[in-house]
């Protein structure tokens, strides 16, 4: 039973300030911050594909407007996922992460994800999990079939 409050007074207390610094670092080089931009990129692009009466001034106005909306919500899950790293992880483990994520092949890595993402999708195609998985599921079963 003291375990077990020991463990739930640990995970209430809260990150230090230098642990959730290291996690918004690690959060800012990794995944979700290197495909982030794609698919800024790829929404805006549709927003704007979607009236094709806007004014060039209107479409500038536009992404401008998508870039104000993109910066607001990037930071929101970059302070999200700083602070959950920050959480889950040792100040060791942090320090040992944003260490190797500061390193020469870890910036490579990260300046080719997305192309990696991008030529990924295009092989693939258009996945649709749980489309698939009724279809399966149809086939088999004969129940969510779609109508």
């Amino acid at each position: 039973m003291a375990i077990f409050i020991l463990a739930l007074a640990a995970a209430a207390t809260p990150p230090s300030p230098s642990a959730i610094r290291l996690g918004r670092l690690l959060a800012e080089h990794g995944m979700l911050a290197s495909i982030l931009p794609l698919v800024k990129a790829k929404e805006i692009d549709e927003l704007v594909a979607e009236d094709p009466h806007l004014s060039v001034g209107e479409q500038v106005r536009l992404r401008a407007t998508a870039e104000r909306v993109y910066r607001r919500g990037y930071e929101r899950l970059m302070a999200a996922t700083g602070e959950a790293y920050a959480r889950q992880l040792s100040m060791a483990d942090l320090k040992a992460l944003v260490r190797f994520n500061s390193s020469p092949v870890a910036t490579r890595y990260r300046s080719v994800t997305p192309t990696v993402i991008q030529a990924t999708m295009k092989s693939v195609g258009q996945l649709d999990f749980k489309g698939d998985v009724r279809k399966a599921f149809c086939a088999e079963v004969h129940r969510l079939c779609a109508k």
